[in-house]
């Protein structure tokens, strides 16, 4: 059995050898062949090409040979000055030199000759020149290819003479050529999305660089100070791919309205569509509220520059990332081509303007946007609607809600709510709101949309999204039945405010109309179309207590049991164990105050939890196995074949790797599972990027077995897995051959630990909140895999992007600082359980059957 030369070439450039010098050993069917043993030694470090040093031949070693190892090194090339080229109807002025080659993004590697190659992408973004500490100037640029491939940028780093002249020369959007360079392993790959290796470049090292820039077309000229206009590559969403950062168009199916999510920041949601009728939803944050698109309405267009990709739940997810920028247009067909930027420069061009009106001209036809927008005197009780309105007053109502008085020229056919209010809270123009006492109508904002609604300027033009109008009984007899509007809590249903321009279409429309409105007559009006409670607080009025406010929605959702009604604190702590509650409270404090602390291991066995093991003790225990020498007579077996070699370092380590056949044949790296002696901790997570299952084990007398159980049985992805030490039984390495002869072998965790007598760990998230609602407060536990938050805890540990999410979940569900009337409502179920602590019993609660609520964050 042969080994694939891709198996051997991924394997080689995963582990490495730790030194310059490695012997290799081949091993079949279990004899050790000494015939075959080969020392091969890199060239200097001083030089960069490539030589192949073949292990063996086909004759020497039959077909079972496990191929070939490649060791590389380059050569230098001649030092060459930067070059500013000019691109001259779609071609280079100058052409390269004929020896070069392009080289692409996807066949970078490390220590491969790139002597007679170049690379060409995009400049996507550029950071400030700066100094080592050794006073080298140092530039870096992140270059993007055209390519749908899954990562499809880089990093380039440019030390000397070179970064000084790049940062003089580069602009965003010119196309990069690069030879001589060298390629190095990436070191913020994880962090910023980009491929695994970064391009190294210097005069020394003999590169060369060629700029090309081609000038402006149809810059804007008050917004756009650069002189050049870039040529930005666009990614279609059905190209969009895990890891990756891009540029893109869209039209806006769904959005959320800025809104503070966590701090000072703000957030905005925004779900985008193309002609490739694939969804794209992007969370975009900022501290700046200018800085976020400035959509106003679904069926908008968008670019976005630099937005980053994630893959979550088998739907790609779209994050702000360094440099994000936006531009938004309006999607009605016809209208002009005016872009609304989150920065003060930008370009844009003549073919993007094609591709905004091909956009249009497409949604025109294939998507149904338009929002529920009514104007005041077409509403009705019970109705969700966007107005588009101009404020004339504001006032504090309480520490959760907050009153907008709005007017939109028609007159609401209901009698309409006036919330009381002090006069020294009230904001606005005295006699004006007078004349407009018939007219306007009273908002009550609440919860997250307070803080906007505070800053929000008296006469600024509004777009509310998804207002609510609430029929409501007056409790005096004398006065009859009114409509309240409200915007609720969260932001789900794309519930916010959305400030618009003077200059918007829609605003300048509702000036002209707002002008031809006769107030007098309005002055005159009698007043039973408002329902008259005062323009002051009343200390005797009656208003809703939170509890019964219908505005304060959960920022929890039930998943089951909702025909249960809410039992009050009070009463669940005043009643007997064990049973069942559906409560309304809010999330006073949590425990552990640090994520991560929540993350244990339980097993469903015997119900113990224990900590998730740190790397260093999965460390240790590789290093005590570094003694126990690969057995020869174990290697290439009948359901698996075997290489092995040591490196020369000064622990001169014997390495073995087993990879698992299927029907006689090895798979592809991201169907093959692979065993392995001898590793390091770093080593054994390179394997894990390239194929489908890891499993660690050591040599006995007859047989391949695992590790101590304090190490992880079983790695996958960045996942490892571990078994319960009380209740697993482990078996024979030999019973993953029933499982490699299955059609097609999926490899799942739960399989391989069932044929390996192994009691899997689950991951789970184990927290305390403390709960309250106005009459009790107690302690309920979380128990949860990843129901609750929507987030596997066996992924939290190593995922930033997941980490990042259930941090503002929390700090959503109970903000640092707040007070405890600014708190969202959170509707759970829990149940009482009675534990028995000597002669006492206990009584504890657990959440069950709640989510955390989609809008949440």
């Amino acid at each position: 059995m042969r080994l694939p030369a891709f198996s051997q070439r991924m394997l080689l450039l995963s582990i490495g050898t730790g030194s310059t010098h490695a012997r290799v050993l081949a091993v079949s069917s279990g004899r050790k062949r000494e015939g075959g043993a080969a020392f091969l030694s890199l060239p200097s470090q001083g030089a960069w090409a490539s030589e192949i040093y073949h292990f063996g031949s086909p004759h020497q070693l039959h077909a079972d040979v496990l191929g070939c190892f490649f060791i590389l090194h380059g050569i230098l090339t001649a030092a060459m000055p930067v070059q500013l080229l000019k691109i001259v109807k779609g071609k280079l002025e100058t052409q390269l030199p004929s020896h070069l080659q392009r080289e692409e993004l996807k066949h970078l590697q490390i220590g491969l000759d790139h002597t007679n190659k170049y690379f060409q992408g995009i400049v996507i973004l550029s950071y400030p020149l700066t100094k080592l500490g050794d006073g080298t100037d140092f530039f870096k640029i992140v270059l993007q290819d055209d390519t749908c491939s899954r990562i499809n940028s880089l990093n380039v780093l440019i030390y000397g003479k070179m970064a000084e002249d790049c940062a003089k020369l580069i602009r965003n959007g010119d196309t990069f050529v690069v030879a001589g360079f060298k390629v190095a392993e990436s070191p913020t790959a994880k962090e910023d999305g980009r491929h695994a290796c970064h391009l190294q470049v210097s005069e020394e090292a003999g590169s060369a660089i060629y700029i090309c820039t081609q000038p402006s077309i149809t810059p804007f000229s008050e917004t756009t100070s650069a002189s050049v206009a870039p040529k930005y590559v666009y990614t279609p969403l059905n190209c969009l791919k895990d890891g990756t950062v891009v540029n893109l168009y869209g039209i806006v199916k769904f959005f959320k309205p800025p809104y503070v999510s966590k701090g000072t920041d703000y957030c905005s949601v925004v779900t985008l569509v193309d002609q490739s009728n694939v969804k794209l939803t992007c969370t975009l944050f900022n501290g700046n509220l200018d800085s976020l698109p400035k959509i106003y309405k679904n069926g908008d267009i968008v670019r976005f520059h630099r937005v980053k990709i994630r893959e979550y739940n088998g739907q790609m997810q779209g994050i702000t990332s360094a440099g994000f920028a936006s531009l938004t247009f309006d999607g009605t067909v016809g209208a002009p081509v005016v872009p609304r930027a989150s920065s003060k420069v930008y370009t844009f061009i003549d073919e993007e303007q094609k591709t905004v009106e091909e956009l249009r001209i497409w949604a025109a036809s294939n998507l149904s946007v338009s929002g529920p927008e009514a104007k005041l005197s077409d509403v009705k009780p019970m109705m969700f609607f966007d107005l588009t309105c101009q404020l004339v007053g504001k006032a504090k109502v309480d520490g959760s809600s907050f009153l907008l008085k709005i007017w939109d020229g028609t007159k609401c056919p209901y009698p309409t709510w006036k919330v009381p209010v002090e006069a020294k809270e009230l904001e606005g123009d005295k006699v004006l709101l007078h004349h407009l006492r018939n007219l306007a109508v009273d908002v009550l904002v609440y919860d997250n949309h307070v803080q906007l609604a505070k800053s929000l300027k008296i006469g600024s033009f509004l777009r509310i999204y998804s207002i609510h109008t609430k029929q409501a009984s007056a409790k005096n007899e004398d006065i009859s039945s009114h409509i309240e509007f409200h915007l609720h809590g969260g932001t789900c249903y794309g519930r916010g405010i959305g400030i618009l321009p003077e200059n918007n279409p829609d605003v300048e429309e509702l000036k002209t109309f707002l002008e031809c409105v006769e107030l007098t007559d309005s002055q005159n009006m009698e007043s039973t179309s408002s329902l008259e409670l005062g323009d002051t607080f009343d200390n005797d009025t009656d208003l809703e207590s939170p509890l019964q406010r219908c505005q304060q929605l959960s920022a929890t959702v039930l998943t089951d049991h909702q025909d249960m009604s809410n039992t009050m604190l009070k009463t669940v702590l005043n009643s007997r164990a064990p049973q069942q509650y559906r409560i309304r409270a809010k999330l006073r404090s949590f425990k552990p105050q640090k994520l991560y602390q929540s993350v244990k291991l339980h097993c469903s066995k015997c119900n113990t939890l224990q900590e998730v093991p740190n790397g260093d003790a999965f460390d240790f225990i590789l290093q005590g196995c570094e003694a126990t020498a690969p057995n020869p007579e174990l290697q290439s077996m009948s359901w698996y074949e075997s290489v092995m070699w040591t490196t020369q370092d000064e622990n001169r380590r014997k390495i073995t790797i087993h990879f698992v056949k299927h029907y006689e044949m090895l798979q592809r790296p991201e169907n093959t599972l692979l065993m392995i002696e001898g590793g390091t901790l770093k080593e054994i997570w390179k394997l894990t990027r390239r194929f489908k299952c890891v499993i660690p084990v050591k040599s006995k007398e007859d047989d391949l077995e695992l590790l101590d159980l304090s190490a992880p049985f079983l790695l996958q992805g960045n996942i490892k897995y571990y078994g319960c030490k009380k209740c697993s039984t482990p078996k024979s390495i030999k019973n993953l051959s029933s499982l490699a002869e299955k059609r097609e072998p999926s490899w799942e965790p739960t399989e391989i630990a069932q044929v390996l007598g192994i009691e899997p760990l689950q991951y789970v998230f184990v927290m305390k909140f403390t709960l309250v609602d106005g009459t009790g407060a107690l302690n309920a536990y979380l128990f949860d895999y990843e129901k609750f938050f929507q987030i596997p805890a066996s992924e939290i540990l190593t995922n930033s992007f997941l980490q990042q999410k259930m941090e503002m979940t929390m700090n959503t569900l109970s903000p640092p600082g707040r007070k405890l009337d600014d708190l969202p409502w959170l509707e759970c179920f829990i149940k009482s359980y009675n534990i028995a602590d000597g002669t006492k019993h206990q009584v504890y609660y657990q959440i069950f059957d709640t989510t955390v609520a989609e809008d949440v964050v």
